[in-house]
């Protein structure tokens, strides 16, 4: 293809693009496809000379689309949000037309200097500390990466650096090696599963600590574990606390747990991936109680503030500690241009990889587009729409919830054995009209219900929850006493 017709290529992708987003509901949100369709469709080798564009696009439409879950569609409830926008899709465009890599500062100055108002400007938006910001007099700041799962890792391995440090002074006897090998680290049983990856990649043990009956981490609970492991032998160093868990998107009490890090010296990273952007609404600055003793905050702007995956916001108190644990200096990596007066971050020396993308071109576009206003009321409808869902449910003398609606998550079940649950959940699935997956609590199998499209609106909640009645009523069609209990009351 030459110039012109790349371009026209453009303009087609472009136009499929708009055309995907305006139909986006009449999609089945699951693919009807076995695993290893797409692999006799493609052949086996690279064409010797380069193709049409149109075949491209034809095949992209025949070939790729059917494998595709519509994680957009306003009848995907599973996970949590995975935000995207035309303001963001057209961010990524200007950024990968761009093609930049931010290795530093001099590579592309806007690349660092934009991301470092945008931290700001979010920061400031959630009534984060001032001296979690770049604007801050101190040494804190704010980074994008790639996803919480890498914040949590890199908040780790500074945790340990500095560890590793202060108890080198405390006890000159002991070497770094033996130092690493008894430091350990805490979170609860409802952290993600990427808290506990954290301490599998950098080599310190992570505890799980058992939660109570809601959910919750409790005082007594941290501090005996603690204390175990003080007499253990161990130095605990590293605590992640969770605001909005994967499980039931409960939280927790980071007034309790970070005086007690304060205490022992412990590094704690609060993980708000989820739930932190609702920390932009009045409402819920609740939350922020004891976030003041946090080394390190990070929420998924991805997620739930309609920029498109990857955008990870990090803060972190006392940055210069990440930088001492991952800097490496390269003579091609030394940047000649004058900063003096400046508190420009190199971003190399904050992430694992060396090279970047301009992903603070999408938040830019993003934030602009929507501003506060646009932005809290998407939240407050996902949290109205989810609230609608819970009182349909409850409505429902077969189900029950098996704790409150939180943002814009509701768990619930079928009430009685967990098989019924269980079978629920594979006529859902097997009908690919709704996608939801499933979690434990207290032993029972239960759903989660998110909402998760931009697009969702009334109509949409309605819907799922009529298809979850009419798959409700196959499963307990064998169960009279069940039965006899629903409500026909589903307005």
């Amino acid at each position: 293809m030459n110039t012109e017709q790349f371009k026209e290529f453009g303009y087609a992708a472009v136009n499929y693009i708009a055309n995907y987003v305006d139909t986006m509901r009449t999609r089945s949100v699951l693919p009807d496809v076995e695993p290893g369709y797409l692999y006799d469709k493609i052949p086996d080798e690279i064409p010797e000379t380069g193709e049409d564009w149109r075949e491209l696009l034809k095949d992209f439409d025949e070939i790729i689309m059917p494998g595709i879950t519509h994680w957009q569609s306003p009848r995907f409830h599973a996970f949590f949000p995975t935000g995207s926008s035309y303001p963001a899709i057209i961010g990524e465009m200007f950024s990968a037309a761009l093609g930049i890599v931010g290795i530093h500062w001099a590579a592309s100055p806007a690349c660092t200097e934009l991301e470092v108002k945008m931290m700001n400007w979010l920061g400031k938006f959630m009534n984060l500390p001032e001296e979690l910001l770049n604007s801050s007099k101190g040494p804190g700041g704010g980074v994008i990466q790639n996803s919480a799962s890498e914040s949590t890792f890199l908040c780790l391995l500074a945790a340990k650096a500095k560890s590793i440090r202060r108890i080198k002074k405390l006890h000159p006897e002991l070497n770094e090696d033996e130092i690493s090998s008894r430091l350990i680290a805490y979170s609860s049983d409802q952290a993600n599963s990427s808290v506990e990856k954290a301490g599998i990649l950098g080599s310190i043990k992570m505890k799980l600590l058992k939660t109570d009956h809601d959910g919750n981490l409790n005082r007594e609970v941290f501090l005996e574990a603690i204390k175990n492991d003080y007499n253990a032998g161990f130095f605990p160093c590293y605590m992640v606390a969770t605001l909005g868990t994967t499980g039931i998107c409960t939280s927790d009490p980071f007034d309790i747990i970070g005086s007690i890090c304060k205490t022992y010296n412990m590094w704690l990273h609060i993980d708000a991936a989820y739930a932190g952007a609702a920390l932009i609404l009045p409402e819920y600055k609740y939350f922020l109680k004891g976030v003041e003793y946090a080394d390190s905050f990070n929420f998924n702007p991805h997620k739930w503030l309609l920029v498109n995956y990857d955008c990870s916001a990090l803060w972190i108190k006392e940055a210069s500690v990440l930088v001492n644990a991952l800097e490496v200096s390269r003579i091609y990596l030394k940047d000649n241009c004058e900063k003096e007066n400046t508190q420009l971050p190199e971003y190399r020396n904050w992430q694992i990889s060396l090279g970047r993308r301009f992903r603070a071109l999408k938040l830019w576009f993003t934030l602009r587009s929507y501003g506060k206003k646009g932005l809290q009321e998407h939240i407050r409808n996902h949290i109205n729409l989810a609230n609608l869902f819970h009182t349909l449910v409850e409505n429902d003398s077969r189900f029950e919830t098996v704790c409150p609606a939180r943002m814009g998550l509701v768990c619930f079940r079928l009430k009685g054995d967990n098989k019924y649950t269980e079978q629920l959940h594979e006529k859902l699935m097997s009908r690919r009209n709704i996608y939801m997956i499933a979690a434990t609590l207290n032993g029972k199998f239960i759903l989660r219900f998110v909402v998760c499209s931009r697009l969702s609106i009334e109509a949409d909640i309605r819907y799922a929850w009529q298809e979850i009645v009419s798959q409700a009523d196959l499963v307990l069609s064998n169960n009279p006493c069940l039965l006899n209990g629903h409500s026909t009351n589903t307005n």
